[in-house]
């Protein structure tokens, strides 16, 4: 039986349609647009040491301070890198084999522990630089499952040659900081990789989920 053409025009100004129920929401003016009180954001730590008349202004310069200079440690290591014709980690990996190796070699994981890298990422560069000549592996004498790595010829000519560049730029990146300062921020870092690690644990236990408005 066919539909007469004013029951389709009844059935299509039914409310039960999708447009008759669409809900329409009176517009607000933006939160910068009501009066002239200015937006007060909430404190991103709640320490009162932190803390300087109720705001937290020089806890996040300082933050963005830091995330600054650290891109800036990373891109020179990239430029290490590109200058022996690397990875800015390949790079890493190298160097630190060559501080660390003894006479005897470096494990892979103290090698991680070392270059703060991750122990799969090291493995596949340690792999990538024996291809390339600039490292060598040999077996662990007691721990059979470990290897241990160390500079091949090449690769310590390699150091060799880079060594006068990384001067350089260390004497730069350096210049008006005191070794007593430096230790300072070694210790305040090192503190902040393991409070890092922290945050990353309870995040996977779900610790701080909750905590989190979706």
């Amino acid at each position: 039986m066919k539909t007469s053409p004013s029951k389709k025009a009844d059935r299509r100004a039914s409310p039960s349609t999708k447009a008759s129920t669409k809900i329409l929401v009176p517009a607000t003016k933006p939160p910068s647009a009501r009066g002239t009180r200015s937006y007060q954001p909430p404190t991103t730590i709640s320490r009162s040491d932190f803390l300087k008349d109720g705001h937290d202004r020089d806890f996040r310069d300082g933050l963005y301070g830091m995330v600054t200079a650290l891109d800036g440690l990373l891109r020179c290591r990239d430029v290490f890198g590109k200058a022996l014709g690397l990875t800015g980690s390949q790079f890493a990996i190298l160097i630190g084999t060559a501080y660390r190796q003894g006479s005897e070699g470096v494990t892979i994981r103290h090698l991680a522990e070392h270059v703060r890298l991750a122990a799969p990422h090291v493995t596949t560069d340690v792999n990538r630089l024996v291809k390339l000549d600039l490292l060598v592996k040999r077996p662990h004498a007691v721990d059979r499952r470990s290897v241990l790595v160390s500079l091949a010829p090449r690769g310590e000519a390699e150091v060799q040659r880079i060594a006068p560049l990384v001067r350089d730029i260390n004497d730069i990146l350096f210049d008006g900081i005191s070794h007593h300062d430096f230790k300072v921020a070694a210790r305040v870092m090192r503190d902040l990789v393991m409070n890092v690690e922290k945050v990353f644990a309870q995040l996977r236990l779900g610790d701080l989920a909750p905590r989190v408005e979706t």
